[in-house]
């Protein structure tokens, strides 16, 4: 019996979460940037970020290294029908919901605390030098 209030516990745990999550509106993303525009200076090193426009509330594009980025989602995952745009915080390792407090990586957009259990949604990049590709 207890191993059946368990296996009820989780599907509804896990239904709710879907629930959430999908509350995120699915945009078509499929763009390319050259890092060399003068827009775009601060992924020219990495550990810089930028904002650009697409996905649902924007994305944060993240330059992991010399070859690896990351994009992510702007739309907060914590209360989605708020409509919450995350931002980086000063430190520019952190990422933040200002309506939330909820904190995630910059590097792979998982959470480091807040009342959230939902990692910032990605996008793919391609890198062919000087271009980055993002879409999903």
């Amino acid at each position: 019996m207890k191993k059946f209030i368990l296996f009820i516990v989780v599907v509804l745990v896990v239904v709710g979460c879907r629930d959430r999550q999908s509350q995120i509106p699915v945009v078509s993303v499929n763009f390319s940037i050259n890092i060399n525009e003068p827009q775009f200076f601060d992924l020219s090193v990495p550990t810089g970020y930028v904002y650009v426009i697409g996905g649902s509330q924007g994305i944060i594009v993240y330059r992991i290294n010399e070859t690896d980025f990351i994009a992510l989602e702007r739309h907060s995952p914590v209360n989605p029908e708020n409509d919450c745009q995350v931002i980086v915080a000063e430190d520019g390792v952190i990422i933040e919901d200002p309506c939330s407090n909820a904190r995630w990586l910059i590097n792979d957009g998982s959470v480091v605390d807040g009342d959230n259990s939902f990692a910032l949604r990605t996008y793919e990049t391609s890198f062919n030098n000087p271009i980055l590709y993002i879409f999903n």
